[in-house]
């Protein structure tokens, strides 16, 4: 294959991106996030039965706050990759699942106001973040986004359209469970896999809300580039699920339907993800190659 023939179903264009620079404020709010998202992630992945105490309220049982731990970590990841990425649309697709995800947390918080730990550091610290993060984090996108022309980077892959389709159904599907969780919490506790509460279960709604506007963001973009990084997050943050599954599995019910449901799907995202992104790296790799030996 030459590049910028169509081939296999992938796309290598010799087109060169123009400007897609990063603004200064964007860098420098993934810097302020960063160290609360590394701070949330220990208190709640190391010790996720001490939440009484050293977090804004209390989450039990431990499987919901490493859960909220392993969403941190995604982010941890997500923005250090965009503190260092050198151009925007490298790192877009990941700006308004944040907004979402941080939104909706931020509602929560106002409609469980009775159930925070209105005296503890981390609550001032947790009203802070979610009451201007979307607002913020939202901002920097909508400035940011002009800088990008949309076109295709040297020796770019531009994913399938099956396969972009099959990630924006499973991007429907995820967010489709996250109004559920967090529009009908008592229909979606008597469902769910582990003890919820109200408030867990419109966090919970928050969580799947991240993945599920993902997905909708990748089906729209051609580019894998665009779309490389926000999946590497999206991965490590599955591991950190699944793992936090196997310390929590005597919270799940194992005889409901939904906790097969839960583990099989996280697994079977996480296996999907692998294959696609190796096979991708593979070929663009491979395409690289054979057009630096043509010329």
């Amino acid at each position: 294959m030459e590049v910028g023939n169509k081939k296999n179903g992938f796309f290598m264009s010799a087109g060169m991106v123009r400007d897609d620079r990063i603004l200064p404020e964007v860098r420098w709010l993934a810097v302020l996030i960063i160290p609360f998202l590394v701070a949330a992630f220990i208190l709640l992945y190391v010790w996720p039965n001490d939440t009484d105490k050293l977090f804004a309220w209390t989450i039990k049982p431990a499987m919901t706050p490493m859960m909220l731990a392993a969403a941190y970590f995604g982010g941890i990841y997500f923005f250090t990759r965009a503190v260092l990425a050198k151009r925007w649309h490298l790192v877009k697709l990941g700006f308004l699942p944040v907004t979402t995800f941080a939104a909706l947390l931020g509602i929560a918080t106002l409609l469980h106001w009775d159930r925070f730990n209105h005296s503890h550091i981390s609550f001032f610290t947790w009203a802070a973040l979610y009451f201007t993060t979307p607002f913020l984090v939202f901002a920097v996108w909508l400035r940011n986004r002009t800088t990008d022309p949309g076109t295709a980077e040297s020796n770019e892959v531009i994913i399938p359209h099956v396969i972009r389709l099959f990630i924006g159904g499973i991007g429907v599907i995820t967010l489709a469970v996250s109004l559920l969780l967090f529009l009908q919490p008592a229909l979606m506790i008597r469902l769910w896999p582990w003890t919820l509460t109200p408030l867990t279960a419109r966090v919970a709604g928050a969580m799947f809300a991240l993945p599920g506007v993902v997905g909708l963001g990748i089906a729209l973009e051609k580019r894998w580039s665009a779309a490389r990084i926000i999946l590497e997050a999206q991965a490590v943050s599955i591991v950190m699920i699944l793992i936090a599954t196997a310390r929590a599995w005597s919270d799940f019910e194992q005889s409901n339907l939904s906790t097969w449901l839960f583990v099989g799907g996280l697994s079977f995202l996480l296996v999907a993800l692998a294959a696609l992104y190796s096979s991708i790296e593979i070929y663009r790799r491979n395409a690289v190659k054979r057009h630096s030996l043509s010329v």
